[in-house]
């Protein structure tokens, strides 16, 4: 794995929420979006898998990885694809969408309900670690992606998945640890997690979080042969996250340079010309 790489495509990502790519007439572009519990992220790539465009708005219409307020997660994706559009001047007509591991036919429908509102046609689902591995591109070794709402992993064995679980531990649970520690409410330590100045004081705060984050992947992980663990999802973007990871597992643990993006790239390189089952 290239590492380095995949750092410099997020970073191209990265750069295209305020700088879409130029636009080729009659190209046919690959829409991926991610209804996170903390952020809703739309991500374009071109037939060549080149980063064309990404936008992004905190939400709080997701729980747990289920969609609670559905009238208000179409009007995000809505406004996030008209601000694309707008910015590009193409239509986005049909997006890969993802759910956590082990979500039920009813519960993903309904995230394909949400896409379909807001005028998209879904043609692939997956799950979430599954969709970041079609960054990260591993064939040994766990991904897990720790949203706002939950722990989601996907192990793999030569290439192949074997085994996927998904726990309801994620960053709301260190937003509330904080709101508590400093007497704040849920959206003020929502903002402080996110302080950069605070990073290290935060950080020692929301540490037993993280290190019970830990032992459920290395719990789900015991029966495998796992050398190596790839961070993805906006949480572990707390700087040290990677290294108490490390140290409960006494697994090499590697995180990229904005996890928050590795699961919606992977969503939207999945995105393909056929129908949705």
């Amino acid at each position: 794995m290239d590492f380095q790489k995949i750092n410099n495509f997020v970073n191209e990502v990265e750069k295209s929420i305020k700088t879409p790519a130029h636009i080729v007439k009659d190209e046919q572009y690959l829409t991926g979006v991610d209804l996170g519990t903390s952020y809703i992220v739309i991500v374009v790539l071109d037939s060549k898998k080149n980063p064309v465009a990404c936008a992004m708005q905190y939400a709080d219409v997701v729980k747990d990885g289920l969609v609670v307020d559905f009238t208000g997660a179409s009007n995000i994706v809505r406004g996030l694809k008209k601000n694309i559009e707008e910015k590009t001047g193409i239509e986005l007509t049909k997006a890969a969408i993802a759910v956590p591991p082990g979500t039920g036919k009813r519960d993903a429908d309904t995230h394909r309900y949400v896409v379909e509102g807001a005028g998209m046609e879904v043609t692939d689902i997956l799950d979430e670690p599954t969709a970041a591995n079609s960054v990260l591109n591993i064939t040994d070794g766990v991904v897990v992606d720790i949203g706002g709402g939950t722990t989601g992993l996907s192990v793999f064995e030569n290439g192949k998945l074997i085994y996927s679980a998904d726990e309801p531990t994620g960053g709301v649970h260190l937003s509330l640890v904080l709101a508590g520690q400093y007497g704040i409410s849920f959206d003020e330590a929502e903002k402080l997690k996110k302080t950069k100045e605070k990073q290290k004081e935060i950080f020692n705060t929301v540490r037993p979080v993280i290190q019970k984050m830990a032992t459920i992947i290395k719990t789900h992980i015991k029966p495998f042969n796992v050398n190596a663990i790839y961070l993805v999802g906006g949480t572990c973007c707390l700087e040290g996250f990677e290294k108490v990871i490390e140290k409960e597992t006494g697994i090499k643990t590697i995180k990229p340079s904005n996890p928050l993006l590795i699961t919606p790239i992977g969503i939207a390189l999945n995105c393909s010309s056929k129908e949705g089952d």
